[in-house]
C-alpha cells in the first residue's frame, strides 16, 4: 500500500516505532520512574507528588493487591476521578500484572454492574463518591475486594484531612452507603492499603507485550458497551506514537522535566488516558483537574503556573473562550492545543488561534485504537477541519460495505490497522468477526476521504452512533432503557447537531398512557443513565417511521428534526 501520507510528515517524525523495546507497560513506567524519580509527576489543589512518590505508592499498592491472592491478569476496576490516586492505581494494577478496567464515576448502578460483570472484575478501587453507587450492585457481581479511596488521601496529612471532612461534611458529596460484606467480601480504605502494601515487597510483573493492560469499555450497538482489548503492545505503541508525533512541538521547552500538560479531560477516558501515559514516558509533569466544568476554578489553576500542552474536546474549549476571565491567561508556553473526542468546530478553532495565539490540532481515534488514530501536524499554523495523517506505524485505508480497498479521492469506510489496533472486544466473537477486514483493518464506522496529500476528511457516520461532547452514545441502549419506563410503547433515539455538544440526543417516544409526561420519561432517564446519554429533547409521537419490514427508519427521524 502506498503511504501517501509520509511525505506530509514534519521534519523529525520516524515512520514507524518500536514497542518491542519493551517487555510491557509495566517496564515502561518502571524505567521513567527511576530516571524521573526527583521530577514533578502531578499536582492537584496545589499538592505535588513526584515521580518517586509514584514509584513507591505505586508498587506498595501494587503489592497490597497481590497479596490478595488474585491470580495473574485479574481484572481490577478504578473508579476514580482526576485525582492523585488515578495515576497510583494505574501503575500498580499494571505492576501488580492485573489488568486495569477503567470505569466512568458518574455511571448509574445499571451501567456498573453491566461492567463489573462482563470484565469479571475482581476488586475495584473506587472513591467513597461513588460508593452507594457500588452498594446497589456489588452483590450481582464477582467483585470481592474494595479499596476506598477519600478526595484528601494524597494532599498531605493535615490539608488532605480538611479537604475529605470538607467533601463529606460541606459540599455533602458522599451519599450515604452500605456495602454488604458476606460472601467474603471485604472493604479497605486506600490508605489503609498502603500502609500493608509498603510492608511487603511487590513481584514483577510477568505480563507481556501480548497480555491484557487495558478492557477499555465503548458504546455497543446491540445497546450494552463492549470492553476493547487493549494488549500491553497496543499502550506502549500508542504511547511511543504519541511521542513522536508531539515532540516536534514539545522541544521548544527544551527539558521535558519542565513541560506542563492539563488534564481536565477524565483520566478514565481513552484519549486522557494516552496522554497521561506520554506524559510518563516523557517525564513531564500533569495538572490534574477534578471539575473542570468549575470554568471559574479551572481559569484560576491555569493562571497559576506556566502549561505547554492543553487536550480538550470542543465543549471545553469553547466554554473556556466563554469566560471573560479567559484572555487574562498568559499562554505565552502554550505548544499543543489538542483537539479530539469530537469534531472540532471551525469558528471555535479560529477564536482559539486569536485568543492564545495556538493553532487548534485536530486529531481521531476510538477506544478501539488507544485514542489517537490520526492528527494534525503540531507544526500546522492554521486549523485544517480534516482529522490529519496517519502517526506513526498505523495505516489508513478507505474501503467499500465488501473490504475493498478504494482509489484516492473516493469515499469510504475509513479503516485503520496499526500496532496500536485492539486485538477485539472481550468475549465478543460475533463483534470481532464484524469489527475487521479480511485484511486486518478494523472497520471505524466513519465515511471519509483522503486527499492527495494522506489528509483525511470525515464526511459522514456510517452507524447510527451519537456523539455528545466526545462520548459515544449509541442508539440501541438508550431505546432498550426507556422502552422499559412505564407508560411507554416504543421510541427512538437520534442525535441532532447541538452548538455546544456536537451533537444533542432527541427521543420519539409513543405512548400508551395519556399521563405520561417529558418530566417523567427525564426523571427515569435521570436515574437510568449517565447524564451525557440523557436526551436534550423529548417527543411524543402516534407513529414512528419504519421500513416494509419495520425496522425504525431514523435516518427519517433525523431529516423532519432539520
Amino acid at each position: 500500500m502506498d503511504k501517501i501520507w509520509l511525505k506530509s510528515y514534519p521534519p523529525g517524525v520516524p515512520h514507524d516505532v518500536n514497542p518491542e523495546q519493551y517487555r510491557s507497560v509495566a517496564h515502561l513506567l518502571e524505567e521513567s520512574f527511576r530516571k524521573h524519580a526527583n521530577s514533578p509527576f502531578s499536582v492537584c489543589m496545589d499538592r505535588w507528588m513526584s515521580y518517586g512518590e509514584l514509584e513507591r505508592r505505586s508498587a506498595a499498592l501494587g503489592a497490597y493487591l497481590q497479596s490478595l491472592g488474585l491470580e495473574p491478569g485479574a481484572r481490577v476496576a478504578i473508579m476514580l476521578p482526576n485525582v492523585p490516586q488515578f495515576g497510583v492505581t494505574m501503575a500498580a494494577v499494571l505492576r501488580a500484572g492485573y489488568t486495569c478496567v477503567n470505569v466512568n464515576p458518574l455511571y448509574t448502578a445499571r451501567e456498573l454492574e453491566h461492567q463489573l460483570k462482563d470484565s469479571g472484575a475482581s476488586a475495584i478501587v473506587i472513591l467513597e463518591n461513588f460508593a452507594h453507587t457500588l452498594a446497589e450492585v456489588i452483590e450481582h457481581t464477582g467483585v470481592k475486594h474494595v479499596v476506598m479511596a477519600s478526595m484528601g488521601d494524597l494532599l498531605g496529612f493535615w490539608y488532605g484531612r480538611w479537604i475529605t471532612f470538607a467533601v463529606r461534611h460541606l459540599a455533602k458529596m458522599v451519599p450515604a452507603y452500605d456495602l454488604p460484606l458476606s460472601q467474603g467480601r471485604k472493604v479497605v480504605t486506600f490508605k489503609k492499603a498502603l500502609s500493608i502494601g509498603e510492608s511487603r515487597s511487590l513481584s514483577p510483573s510477568q505480563a507481556t507485550l501480548d497480555s491484557i493492560a487495558f478492557l477499555q469499555y465503548t458504546g455497543g450497538t446491540t445497546g450494552l458497551s463492549k470492553g476493547a482489548v487493549l494488549t500491553h503492545r497496543n499502550i506502549v505503541a500508542a504511547t511511543l506514537q504519541a511521542e513522536a508525533w508531539f515532540t516536534p512541538a514539545l522541544s521548544k521547552v527544551g527539558d521535558l522535566s519542565k513541560a506542563n500538560s492539563i488534564a481536565a479531560l477524565p483520566l478514565y477516558h481513552i484519549f486522557a488516558l494516552t496522554l497521561c501515559l506520554l506524559a510518563i514516558r516523557q517525564g513531564s509533569s500533569l495538572t490534574l483537574i477534578p471539575n473542570p466544568r468549575d470554568i471559574p476554578k479551572f481559569i484560576e489553576v491555569l493562571k497559576k503556573r506556566p502549561f505547554h500542552m492543553l487536550p480538550a474536546v470542543n465543549t471545553l474549549f469553547n466554554a473556556l473562550l466563554q469566560h471573560p476571565q479567559f484572555k487574562s491567561i498568559d499562554f505565552s508556553t502554550l505548544c499543543v492545543s489538542q483537539a479530539g473526542g469530537m469534531a472540532a468546530s471551525e469558528g471555535t478553532a479560529r477564536q482559539w488561534q486569536k485568543v492564545t495565539g495556538s493553532t487548534m490540532i485536530e486529531g481521531w481515534g476510538m477506544s478501539e485504537t488507544c485514542a489517537i488514530g490520526t492528527n494534525n501536524p503540531v507544526t500546522a499554523k492554521e486549523f485544517s477541519g480534516t482529522i490529519g495523517l496517519p502517526l506513526p506505524g498505523i495505516e489508513i485505508a478507505i474501503k467499500d460495505d465488501d473490504g475493498n480497498s478504494l482509489p484516492q479521492g473516493a469515499s469510504g469506510e475509513i479503516c485503520i490497522k496499526g500496532p496500536n489496533v485492539m486485538t477485539g472486544y472481550y468475549n465478543q466473537p460475533a463483534e470481532n468477526a464484524k469489527a475487521f477486514t479480511a485484511d486486518g483493518f478494523m472497520r471505524t464506522g466513519d465515511i471519509g476521504i483522503m486527499d492527495e496529500r494522506g489528509f483525511t476528511r470525515i464526511i459522514d457516520r456510517k452507524k447510527d452512533m451519537i456523539l455528545v461532547s466526545g462520548f459515544n452514545v449509541f442508539p440501541n441502549e438508550l431505546e432498550q432503557v426507556i422502552s422499559l419506563c412505564p407508560g411507554v410503547v416504543e421510541c427512538a433515539a437520534i442525535g441532532i447537531p447541538d452548538a455546544k455538544q456536537g451533537e444533542a440526543i432527541k427521543v420519539f417516544i409513543i405512548k400508551n398512557d395519556p399521563a405520561l409526561t417529558e418530566d417523567d420519561v427525564a426523571r427515569y432517564c435521570q436515574e437510568n443513565l449517565t447524564g451525557y446519554k440523557r436526551p436534550k429533547y423529548i417527543e411524543f409521537r402516534d407513529e414512528l417511521p419504519k421500513s416494509n419490514v419495520g425496522k425504525i427508519l431514523r435516518r427519517e427521524l433525523r431529516a423532519s428534526s432539520k
